[in-house]
């Protein structure tokens, strides 16, 4: 499937907001509850961009398939060199390839810029898909936290994975 990889712009909003709608009311992939508005999407999207992290979106015959984005892992100084990644799919243009190639792209712009490792917090330890993914791009799995999360009425877990950034931790850490 040939689809555009290209940054987000404000006129993708409605689109963003209709994915991720979607996995908020019936997924497990976020833990969120109540799906933000476009405008409080927005905001969250100029937040990451301000900070110089991409957010990007899948298009094709322009039509939103999917976004990614990367933003601070933690707000701690010591953790500036980290970020965790984002990817959510139209439910439409699942296994299409779709979301490796917004995973791809994020990792190759992340590797461009100061940041030394990506995290992946993912929601329900049973979200093969995304957990082969990760996996397929580099990313090991770390940990799996249990039952942390009440959604959708059943306790959920979060799985975390990671991989190295360009050279990882042999690279001089950057500072603000």
């Amino acid at each position: 499937m040939t689809i555009q990889i290209r940054d987000a712009s404000t006129h993708d909003l409605k689109d963003i907001a209709r994915i991720y709608a979607n996995e908020v009311l019936y997924g497990l992939a976020t833990f969120e509850t109540t799906p933000p508005s476009a405008d409080e999407l927005g905001l969250r999207r100029q937040k990451i961009v301000d900070a110089g992290m991409p957010y990007i979106v899948a298009e094709k015959d322009r039509r939103i398939l999917g976004f990614a984005y990367a933003g601070p892992y933690r707000a701690r100084a010591a953790y500036q060199n980290s970020l965790e990644n984002s990817v959510y799919v139209d439910s439409s243009a699942r296994k299409l390839g779709v979301g490796s190639q917004l995973l791809e792209h994020l990792i190759k712009s992340c590797e461009e810029g100061p940041w030394r490792q990506m995290i992946a917090v993912i929601g329900d330890s049973k979200n093969t898909g995304s957990i082969a993914l990760h996996k397929r791009l580099g990313f090991e799995h770390v940990g799996t936290i249990k039952a942390v999360g009440y959604k959708l009425d059943q306790w959920v877990d979060t799985v975390i994975m990671q991989r190295s950034l360009g050279e990882g931790e042999n690279t001089s850490p950057y500072k603000r």
